[in-house]
């Protein structure tokens, strides 16, 4: 069973992965109106990857006799002023969840949670991931600067991008 102060806060981290997707989103329709499809659908992407996270958070909370409790999603904000100034406020947010999961092993560790504490291994790594591919973009975005014929390859490469769910999510 999972400690109070344990659930609690793996039901706040449901809440900032649920916004997290929902930041994503918001990014990906202010790429589509910026007319860069590639980059939003890397962001769709990015918003999969995020509603995964949260559910599994969510089965793992539910596997541990915890309560699943759901809260209001803060509202992500609606424009930024280039797809630079996306990627880098979304490598800004990884980072921040990275110091959310972080605080959460550390509560593992306080609580001598070691079940939560294995679990929580599967997002340290994912965190590492999630961070280098936010500042590739973003240092693939520097490199090219302003120029459209850059911004134009950089949007092709970003909508290769596919959401392959881990091999455990897919019921293989």
């Amino acid at each position: 069973m999972l400690s109070p102060r344990m659930e609690e806060a793996l039901n706040k981290q449901i809440n900032a992965e649920l916004h997290s997707a929902y930041i994503y989103l918001a990014m990906a329709a202010d790429l589509e109106e910026k007319n860069l499809p590639g980059a939003s659908s890397w962001m769709k992407m990015q918003v999969q990857e995020e509603l995964m996270h949260a559910r599994k958070f969510f089965d793992y909370i539910n596997e541990r006799q915890g309560r699943v409790t759901l809260e209001a999603i803060e509202a992500p904000p609606g424009s930024w002023e280039s797809i630079l100034a996306i990627f880098e406020a979304a490598y800004k947010h990884e980072v921040y969840i990275s110091g959310r999961i972080n605080d959460l092993v550390e509560l593992s560790r306080e609580e001598k949670d070691n079940a939560t504490y294995n679990f929580l291994q599967w997002f340290v790594s994912e965190q590492v991931e999630e961070e280098s591919s936010t500042d590739a973009v973003v240092q693939k975005l520097k490199l090219v600067g302003d120029h459209g014929h850059g911004i134009f390859m950089v949007n092709q490469e970003l909508g290769a991008r596919v959401f392959t769910p881990p091999a455990a999510e897919t019921g293989v």
